[in-house]
């Protein structure tokens, strides 16, 4: 698979699990979800450098930890973008951006072997 696909299935699994593990996350319906998905890939393609260009400094200085912020905005923006689904504020989002983070990482080095 491309890493495009693995990047969407892990957003997409990282809001389902986040919503069923956390009340303040709501997912009003499943196109919703794979909406959210979608408009997330497109930010983090199209935005997210960007914004981490614009925060260069300030994620220098805290050794790369500043993109995880990064990375919560643009789930908080994603949020915005789309109707019937409700993140509950920046700290679920940056959770999100967390796990998602992992997911990825892991999906990588399970391709690799």
């Amino acid at each position: 698979m491309s890493k495009l696909i693995l990047k969407y299935m892990s957003i997409v699994a990282t809001i389902y699990l986040l919503s069923l593990i956390t009340d303040s996350v709501i997912i009003g319906s499943t196109p919703a979800l794979f909406l959210l998905g979608f408009v997330l890939l497109l930010l983090n393609l199209l935005i997210k450098p960007l914004l981490l260009l614009i925060t260069l400094p300030i994620n220098l200085i805290t050794f790369g930890l500043f993109s995880f912020i990064v990375n919560a905005w643009t789930i908080m923006l994603a949020d915005l973008f789309v109707a019937g689904i409700n993140m509950g504020g920046f700290l679920n989002s940056l959770l999100a951006a967390f796990i998602i983070a992992v997911f990825q990482h892991l999906l990588k080095d399970s391709k690799r072997n």
